[in-house]
């Protein structure tokens, strides 16, 4: 008689629940759960419906990751107190937040983590701690504000810096730690501003980079740059060029690169080493800002494609960078914006973008070297989502034509092929993750949506439980 091992090689194996290790093909006993349990390979690839959120809204704080999420608080056409953890199925509404807000800063985990000013109006300093079953309101930070900067890694740590604050300046410098307990000041940032770019993990470690001058509402585009050791700010060598909406970047707090930008449109580069920034002797040959772009590793690689200069006017213009300078290679054939993008410097896929206001089918495939006008998209549109890791194996999403559509396209590394389309229609949602496991929530239909959508692609790994009864 044939049995498991003859077959396979190898006895059942015994695991104190999911066995994590498992290869395909491969049989174990979930001790735990007190089941035979088998890994598999999906063959297909398609959208799942993880649920909607039971509240549409924006500008909410978001914790977690894609299988345990935490939203809470955010906008709809009131401000709402609203939180929802994430399964990575079905979001289930919880504990509410203690008071209702927006454009509030957080850090941690679905089950331990902390959100801290916003707006409810007016500014808050108000800061609530999470437990992974209620939010209890803790001691307040020393400054109420907005649009802040932060950054933690759970419920006992967590930085904030900079932010908004009505009334001029309109800017604060005001910089604090949480400990799990209450908010102490630490030293804060030489300069006041809001809107600034953060990066870090926890409370230990931070980089502040560009911003909103104040003394404005709409303050201009700052070039201060400082970093935070968990003793003090220290403002290092600022950006030589301010930096706004629609400038190109990569890389860490260590190692960077930041580019172009509008308004006013620029081409200038600047290369983060960790101590400075210094502005490369090759510029982008084109300035240009809400390009296209893909990274290989990160700061050292990267190309950049199509954007607009003058805004709302594509270009067609492709560059790449080599870690010192940028060389202008073979322009993309379709000049455009608005378009997708995936890949690497070497190998990527440019497809779909405006104008005309409909949208276009356009695909190119970059070899490193030129542009390929390959098979179009089944679907013209813009304002589409993408996701793939080079030029053979990629995923188009959602648009705009004339109306907002739930078109979903996969690309073999020959054509495009229409699979299952995203329950809702949208532009401009969220993907997190690759071809084989992504998860959409947001986007913009004509209202704010707060439906969550699951991608499983072809090879994702698939458990079969079989009930020891």
């Amino acid at each position: 008689m044939s049995t498991y091992k003859k077959e396979v090689g190898t006895g059942v194996q015994n695991n104190a629940g999911d066995y994590t290790g498992a290869v395909e093909g491969q049989l174990w006993y979930n001790s735990t759960d007190k089941s035979f349990q088998f890994r598999s390979i999906s063959t297909v690839g398609a959208w799942s419906t993880g649920g909607n959120m039971n509240t549409a809204r924006y500008a909410l704080g978001a914790m977690g990751t894609q299988d345990a999420a935490l939203g809470a608080g955010g906008l709809t056409t009131v401000r709402v107190a609203v939180t929802e953890s994430y399964d990575g199925t079905s979001w289930t509404e919880v504990s509410d937040l203690n008071t209702a807000r927006h454009a509030l800063a957080g850090g941690g985990t679905q089950t331990s983590g902390v959100v801290f000013g916003g707006d409810t109006p007016p500014e808050t300093n108000l800061t609530e701690s999470w437990n992974g079953t209620s939010w209890t309101a803790v001691n307040t930070l020393n400054t109420a504000r907005s649009s802040l900067g932060g950054t933690g890694s759970s419920n006992t740590n967590a930085i904030a810096f900079g932010g908004y604050v009505p009334g001029p300046p309109y800017g604060t410098a005001v910089s604090e730690k949480w400990n799990g307990t209450s908010w102490s000041s630490t030293p804060s940032l030489n300069t006041a501003r809001y809107a600034l770019a953060d990066a870090g993990a926890d409370n230990t470690s931070a980089i502040a980079a560009g911003g909103s001058n104040p003394g404005s509402p709409f303050g201009g585009h700052a070039t201060l740059t400082e970093i935070w050791n968990d003793t003090s700010w220290t403002e290092v060598s600022d950006l030589n060029v301010g930096r706004g909406g629609g400038l190109g970047g990569a890389g860490t707090v260590t190692s960077a690169l930041v580019f172009g930008n509008a308004p006013p449109t620029v081409g200038a580069t600047e290369s983060w080493n960790g101590t400075s920034w210094t502005t490369v002797p090759g510029t982008l040959n084109t300035s240009r800002s809400d390009m296209g772009s893909s990274t290989a590793e990160v700061a050292t690689a990267a190309i950049t494609f199509g954007g607009a200069n003058p805004p709302g006017t594509g270009r067609g213009e492709t560059e790449q960078w080599n870690g010192t300078t940028w060389t202008e290679l073979n322009d993309l054939t379709n000049s455009r914006r608005a378009l997708a993008g995936a890949g690497t410097s070497t190998s990527a896929l440019a497809y779909g973008g405006a104008p005309p206001t409909a949208g276009l089918a356009f695909t190119e495939s970059w070899n490193g070297t030129s542009w390929t006008e390959v098979n179009d998209l089944n679907t013209s549109r813009r304002s589409l989502t993408g996701a793939g890791s080079d030029n053979t194996s990629a995923l188009a999403f959602g648009g705009f034509t004339t109306v907002y559509i739930a078109n979903t396209e996969e690309w073999n590394g020959t054509s495009w092929t229409e699979t299952t389309d995203l329950s809702t229609a949208r532009s401009e949602s969220t993907n997190i993750g690759s071809t084989a496991a992504a998860l959409a929530g947001g986007g913009y239909n004509g209202d704010s949506l707060a439906n969550t959508e699951e991608w499983t692609g072809a090879g994702a790994p698939l458990t079969v439980t079989f009930t020891d009864s």
